[in-house]
C-alpha cells in the first residue's frame, strides 16, 4: 500500500525537549520530595502525558503539579528547546512533496504550537492534536484516529514517528506503520523491545522507507 501521509510525535521526535522537560519535573517535584527525584528517575516520566505521571505519584496533588510543571516549562521554553538535525530540511521535503502531515501529541496544543513556531516547523503541519483535543492518550488510537479523519487518511496509508513506547503501541493499535527514531532519549534497544515495524536512524532514512513503500 503507498504511503501518503506521516503523522510524527513532537517531543524527542522532531524537536529536543528533553533537557526542559527534566528540569520541569524536577522543579515540581522537589517541593513535596526533596531530593528524592532525579535526572535518571524521572526519565520514565518522558512520554506519558502529565496527569498520568502525576497521579501515580500523589493523585490528589496531580492538577497542582501540572500547573507549576507547566509554568516553569513556559517559562524556560525557548532558552532550552532544539530541533533535531535534518528534521527541518526533512519535514520541509515531505511537505513539499504533497505527503499529509500531522502532529499527534500528548502535550497540550497551546505548549506543542510553542515548539513548532520556535523551531520554525509551524508551517508544514495544518493538523495538530494535542492532550486537549481527545479524551484517551496514546498509546490509545484516538489521537491517531482523529489526526487521520482531519488529514481525510487511512490508517493503511500513514506512517506513525515517534521515540517511546506510547507512539509505536498506538501506531499497532491504529493499525499504521510504526516507526521509532534512532535518538531516541531512551535509545534504540528500548525502542525495539515494542517491536517497531522500523527504527529510523535520520529524516533521511524516513524519506527513503516512506518512497519505497
Amino acid at each position: 500500500m503507498t504511503i501518503n501521509t506521516i503523522l510524527f510525535d513532537l517531543d524527542g521526535t522532531l524537536i529536543d525537549t528533553n533537557e526542559l522537560i527534566i528540569q520541569s519535573f524536577l522543579h515540581t517535584l522537589e517541593l513535596d520530595y526533596p531530593g528524592q527525584y532525579t535526572r535518571e528517575t524521572v526519565l520514565p516520566f518522558i512520554g506519558p502525558s502529565l496527569q498520568e505521571t502525576f497521579s501515580s505519584i500523589n493523585k490528589e496533588k496531580a492538577a497542582t503539579y501540572i500547573e507549576t510543571y507547566r509554568t516553569h516549562n513556559h517559562h524556560h521554553h525557548d532558552s532550552l528547546v532544539t530541533i533535531y538535525p535534518g528534521v527541518k530540511e526533512g519535514v520541509k521535503r515531505l511537505h513539499d512533496e504533497g505527503y499529509k502531515l500531522a502532529i499527534v501529541t500528548t502535550k497540550i496544543k497551546e505548549t506543542a504550537m510553542m515548539g513548532l513556531k520556535l523551531t520554525g516547523l509551524d508551517d508544514y503541519f495544518d493538523v495538530i492534536i494535542g492532550l486537549d483535543d481527545v479524551t484517551k492518550e496514546k498509546p490509545n488510537p484516538e489521537p491517531i484516529y482523529k489526526a487521520l479523519e482531519q488529514l481525510h487518511a487511512k490508517a493503511e496509508e500513514a506512517i506513525m514517528v515517534g521515540d517511546n513506547s506510547h507512539d509505536i503501541l498506538a501506531a499497532k493499535n491504529a493499525g499504521t506503520i510504526s516507526v521509532g527514531v534512532g535518538w531516541a532519549l531512551k535509545g534504540e534497544a528500548f525502542l525495539k523491545s515494542f517491536e517497531p515495524d522500523y527504527i529510523i536512524k535520520s529524516m533521511d532514512h524516513l524519506l527513503a522507507i516512506v518512497e519505497e513503500r
